[in-house]
């Protein structure tokens, strides 16, 4: 992997504006983005966040402002971005092995369209980091929620970048593979910058730095700053606040 520069910011956005038709969905966001930080990227649904971040990773273009990766602009600088989109769109009868849609990420980096032995060599080694080397060529289709998603996961790191992007990645795993996919999470932060966009605030300071808010603008805090008024306030309300260290008993409510 790249040497990373500390000191520059890995994502800069200034001054950003962003509408579909006549729908201004995000209005004089700017936002600094450091290497190795990890955000939280959170907010009401229609509050513009998976556009912001479609916008970081070049699927969009704003209507005013910038945006800098690296100090690059998006469409040049994508192929330092692993992303795990929300939601993975497949057909169930299409006979696609593990490490297939994990070499799927090296896509792009070769100029004969065809997997090199070092694509190869990446995909396997995303797979031994995700823990699925022992997957690797079973049929994705009979994968489970939390297994599918470490897969998309590899699949980002086969890209060798130095930022992860996740939109609503614990969306559909169980509480055990979200345990370990913060796991897997806490590692990658050593070596890269991670964004993540979710509904479940309440585990957020067990892992993320700083939280976004986005709602049309975009507000930064830190993760201590977290409290029920600060959810209220950024959901309007209508919030329900999920927490993972929380335990119900015989003898009432206890907090790990």
């Amino acid at each position: 992997m790249r040497a990373i520069n500390q000191t520059g910011a890995a994502i800069s956005i200034n001054g950003l504006s962003f509408s579909y038709d006549s729908e201004e969905v995000l209005t004089d966001v700017n936002l600094e983005v450091y290497p190795f930080d990890s955000i939280c990227v959170v907010g009401p649904n229609g509050g513009g966040k998976s556009t912001l971040i479609k916008l970081i990773i070049g699927l969009l273009t704003p209507d005013t402002g910038t945006i800098r990766v690296f100090g690059e602009k998006p469409e040049t600088a994508r192929l330092r971005i692993g992303y795990v989109p929300q939601y993975a769109l497949y057909d169930q009868q299409f006979p696609i092995a593990v490490f297939d849609v994990v070499c799927m990420g090296c896509l792009g980096k070769s100029f004969t369209g065809r997997y090199t032995r070092n694509d190869k060599e990446r995909a396997m080694a995303a797979l031994a980091e995700t823990g699925l080397s022992s997957i690797a060529d079973k049929p994705f289709s009979l994968l489970s929620g939390g297994q599918r998603q470490r897969v998309l996961i590899a699949r980002a790191l086969a890209s060798n970048g130095d930022i992860l992007i996740l939109d609503e990645p614990t969306a559909n795993i169980d509480h055990e593979s979200e345990l370990h996919f913060f796991d897997l999470l806490t590692e990658l932060n050593k070596r890269m910058t991670i964004l993540m966009v979710t509904h479940e605030v309440g585990f957020a300071s067990t892992f993320f730095k700083r939280i976004a808010c986005v709602n049309k603008q975009v507000v930064i805090h830190p993760t201590s700053a977290l409290t029920g008024d600060l959810i209220r306030d950024m959901y309007d309300g209508d919030m329900r606040m999920i927490r993972h260290d929380h335990c119900c008993s015989e003898e009432g409510h206890k907090h790990d």
